[in-house]
């Protein structure tokens, strides 16, 4: 298969790459390096990429920016941070990408652990999440051709640990090498419409 990694570069992309590599052709996208690059909060950004990359067989993106920071002192700019780049982003990656991806072909798209285990200064996080999981519960059961649309929501993993370790005291950190195993499942399996929690449950 064909899959454009968005955020291959990043400490998840890196290691669903690693995953994925050995048996697809995987195209490297990030935002200011790699095979293309892509501006997700920016619309016209992924029309260029995907006349760049051409027809394709999945989409995966492990990547998306939100503010994080006391709920008191949010704006409506800091909301519009997540909204416009790891909500509105992903869902662009897919309603841009389905003129030139294959029948049965496929979206990973990626949310997170915070909408169901919130974290003090995570309100934007949990919002952008829940909104990228309702989306694709949405999308699956309306896609054509075949098509599937999965969300894997990642614990925080341990390569990340020095930088965010301090908004998740007490939470299992899983290696970014299991993580990828999310994104294999959806890339290379039959579902649609699933969210793959990896390294937490529901069941605190």
């Amino acid at each position: 298969m064909k899959i454009i990694l968005v955020g291959a570069s990043g400490t998840i992309g890196k290691a669903v790459d690693t995953e994925l590599s050995a048996r697809h052709e995987v195209v490297h996208v990030n935002r200011t390096n790699g095979d293309f690059q892509v501006d997700i909060a920016d619309p016209t950004s992924i029309e260029r990429l995907y006349e760049q990359t051409g027809a394709f067989d999945a989409l995966v993106c492990t990547t998306g920016k939100v503010h994080f920071g006391p709920f008191e002192q949010f704006t409506s700019e800091h909301f519009e941070l997540g909204l416009r780049n790891k909500l509105m982003g992903q869902v662009n990656l897919v309603t841009l990408g389905l003129k030139h991806i294959r029948d049965g072909g496929s979206f990973t798209l990626t949310s997170g652990l915070l909408n169901d285990d919130p974290i003090r200064e995570g309100v934007s996080a949990a919002l952008v999440n829940g909104g990228l999981e309702g989306f694709v519960h949405g999308a699956a059961i309306t896609l054509p051709r075949g098509l599937r649309i999965n969300v894997v929501s990642p614990t925080v993993v341990e390569e990340s640990l020095p930088a965010y370790g301090s908004y998740f005291r007490g939470t299992k950190a899983v290696p970014a090498s299991e993580a990828a195993l999310g994104y294999a499942k959806s890339v290379e399996g039959a579902q649609t419409g699933r969210v793959y929690r990896i390294g937490w449950s529901r069941d605190h």
